[in-house]
């Protein structure tokens, strides 16, 4: 894996502050974001937060209700109704909405196909951000937030931020990888990744990195470097007794 640096993360906290650790990772599908963000949490002994699974559960909530994905009022008045309960446990991460769990059911190749139409919903969006915002500054040991605009919109003052990337023909192999059960082609996967990352681009910044944001590309490491790669940019002031914490 290359590491590629842009300028380098100003922390955000004075030292000896004790303002909860919050790390930040953004990137495209397929990328590795989500394995990434919950081996760091556990690692460190952190709180996990995909914030793709909500997009997911609005998504699964609006095909069960039989709601019209391209109306987008109406979308977000569902969401606007919605209850949604997330287990923030890296080790075993869940999310519920209107008290369904949901964990297995947004995985399914219906929900992949449809959740752009409802991540491009700016309504959406604005909801959910406040949410995930409230979700970050309640998680009082600290979080390991993923998704995309995470380090731009949702944690800006993250005092890690990361933009996970991977060679596009990676990125699909781990996609199929995932959805290995659901039995879908290499085409339809393909289709998945690269036009949920063009639809998605158009709302949100994932591609590049804004100043003081590590790029860290996944193509050629294992997943224990990629964690071990992030857990480095955090500072030893930060850390605490937090290294090896939740293993």
């Amino acid at each position: 894996m290359t590491d590629q640096y842009q300028t380098p993360v100003k922390p955000s906290r004075a030292a000896g502050s004790s303002r909860p650790l919050v790390i930040a990772i953004d990137g495209p599908s397929g990328s590795g974001k989500s394995s990434t963000a919950r081996g760091v949490a556990e690692r460190l002994g952190l709180a996990f937060l995909d914030t793709g699974a909500m997009y997911r559960a609005i998504t699964w909530l609006a095909l069960q209700e039989g709601v019209d994905l391209d109306d987008q009022s109406a979308v977000a008045e569902l969401l606007a109704h919605a209850s949604m309960d997330i287990n923030q446990d890296p080790r075993s991460p869940a999310i519920a909405i209107n008290g369904v769990d949901v964990t297995e059911a947004i995985r399914v190749p219906e929900v992949s196909v449809a959740v752009s139409a409802v991540a491009t919903n700016l309504d959406i969006r604005t909801d959910l951000v406040a949410r995930q915002k409230k979700l970050i500054a309640e998680a009082l040991d600290g979080i390991v937030a993923e998704g995309r605009d995470i380090t731009t919109v949702v944690a800006p003052d993250a005092e890690v931020r990361v933009l996970l990337v991977a060679d596009p023909a990676a990125r699909v192999a781990r996609r199929l990888a995932e959805l290995a059960e659901h039995q879908m082609d290499v085409d339809e996967v393909t289709d998945q990744v690269i036009r949920r990352d063009r639809d998605d681009s158009l709302v949100a910044e994932f591609e590049s990195a804004a100043p003081g944001v590590h790029v860290v590309d996944s193509t050629l490491l294992s997943l224990e470097e990629v964690i071990e790669t992030i857990c480095a940019f955090v500072p030893v002031r930060a850390l605490g007794d937090r290294r090896d914490r939740g293993g």
